[in-house]
């Protein structure tokens, strides 16, 4: 899941963002496969109430933007953080919470 390039918004990009310079046109589509460099991802509400700057034109690829399904890659990445997060809470067994390696508990 990418989030919004607004800054303050944390919703689920839907479109993405390109300017094209030369003829002064912002286009707004689907949500690119990848993030993009000179692109910006926009949740649905700041897709449809996007405003070009004065002179230039906004060229809307679809009339209604929703936020892509997770993908297999995006699963997977769930899946092996909860993984990590399981092994580091076993580490060191019982008692150790809040012990590092370098210190030894006192009795």
């Amino acid at each position: 899941m990418r989030p919004c390039s607004r800054s303050g918004c944390y919703d689920q990009a839907a479109a993405t963002l390109t300017y094209v310079y030369a003829d002064a046109t912002a286009v707004i589509g689907p949500l690119a496969a990848q993030a993009q460099p000179h692109a910006y991802d926009l949740c649905a509400h700041h897709a449809n109430t996007f405003t070009a700057p004065r002179g230039w034109q906004v060229v809307r690829l679809s009339s209604e933007f929703v936020p892509a399904p997770p993908g297999d890659d995006d699963l997977d990445a769930l899946a092996q953080a909860v993984r990590r997060a399981s092994r580091k809470g076993r580490r060191g067994g019982e008692g150790s919470e809040g012990v590092g390696r370098h210190a030894k508990p006192l009795r």
